[in-house]
């Protein structure tokens, strides 16, 4: 696991460090990661939710590899070649990711009474954050439409292809569709965002001018 964060970091700080050349303001990539506020961060609920057991955590990175995989095979043929490149390098990184969590959930799910008891629990209270990650607005819309990024629609009808799949080799049922949080792509979190950045950005607001 600790790998995997390894690799999202460096993801983060490649497509950080393209953002502030493209918005030509003098910011680098610290700007945006330690001196924005909770609502000026526009990343999904599912990932800001505080640690539960290992089936938990097992649970949440499948759902979020299985989406990374298919969204950076499809970056890949971005309009934009430095986003293709990125995604091309992160493409490698999140296949090890699934691959590692995929195979946990094989062995959680048709192991022992309890690892499936637990891993089924962790499944419904995930379930219902995960419709987020196929979330559009204009912004969304305007870079399908110039081939920038693809079509979070049919990333959706393939990551629950795969989902279903793996569940039914894991023994682990389906849950039925309800309620999808939402909001944190448009800045409106959980409580717990406000934890983890307090954590992340402490140092770097104490000392700002601080050489890393």
């Amino acid at each position: 696991m600790g790998n995997s964060a390894l690799d999202l970091l460096g993801q983060s700080s490649a497509f950080y460090k393209f953002a502030a050349e493209i918005e030509q303001q003098n910011h680098t990539e610290d700007d945006f990661i330690y001196f924005r506020d909770e609502m000026h961060y526009k990343n999904i609920k599912l990932v800001e939710l505080p640690k539960g057991d290992f089936a938990f955590t097992i649970a949440r990175q499948f759902f979020f590899s299985q989406y990374s995989i298919l969204f950076f095979e499809l970056m890949q043929k971005s309009s934009n070649t430095t986003i293709a490149g990125i995604s091309s390098k992160a493409l490698k990184e999140v296949t090890y990711h699934l691959r590692h969590s995929k195979q946990w959930m094989l062995r959680l799910g048709d192991g022992t009474e309890e690892s499936h008891l637990r891993l089924q629990n962790a499944v419904n209270e995930l379930w219902n954050f995960t419709g987020e990650m196929f979330y559009t607005d204009a912004t969304e819309n305007l870079l399908t439409e110039n081939k920038i990024i693809p079509p979070l629609d049919l990333i959706q009808s393939l990551w629950k292809e795969q989902i279903e799949d793996c569940f039914s080799a894991a023994t682990i049922l389906l849950p039925h569709n309800g309620f999808q949080h939402s909001g944190g792509r448009i800045g409106k979190h959980t409580e717990h965002l406000g934890y983890l950045l307090s954590e992340l950005q402490i140092l770097a607001r104490s000392y700002p001018d601080a050489k890393w």
